[in-house]
């Protein structure tokens, strides 16, 4: 199975800024798992729908896969779907695009770039 090279990590504005810096650790979700949750281009929208509910000033960064190499797992999560983790720190040099989270008019997550 072929993955996809670009995953996407929806952030809080406080998150995308700490991002910005590379202090980004991880959010709270994220440090009590242990790795860093992503999605793929088709799971983004329920990602939102489901973990930021009401939330507002949200970010999307998408995250080039390719060169975090192992730290990269693809596990079953939601409904058995394959999910992308990271295992490692999430920096800047891996972002090749972000924007404020925005949504076209059915309501899906429209991906930055």
């Amino acid at each position: 199975m072929t993955h996809p090279a670009t995953a996407y990590k929806i952030l809080t504005a406080d998150q995308m800024a700490a991002l910005r810096e590379d202090r980004f650790d991880g959010a709270p979700v994220d440090l009590a798992d242990g790795y860093i949750h992503l999605s793929t281009a088709d799971q983004v929208t329920e990602t939102v729908d489901r973990h930021f509910a009401g939330q507002s000033d949200l970010w999307i960064a998408a995250v080039d896969l390719v060169p975090l190499g192992d730290a990269i797992r693809w596990e079953a999560s939601r409904g058995g779907a394959l999910f992308p983790h990271l295992y490692g720190r999430l920096t800047m040099a891996s972002i090749t695009v972000h924007a404020p989270l925005s949504r076209d008019g059915d309501g899906t997550v429209q991906l930055p770039g």
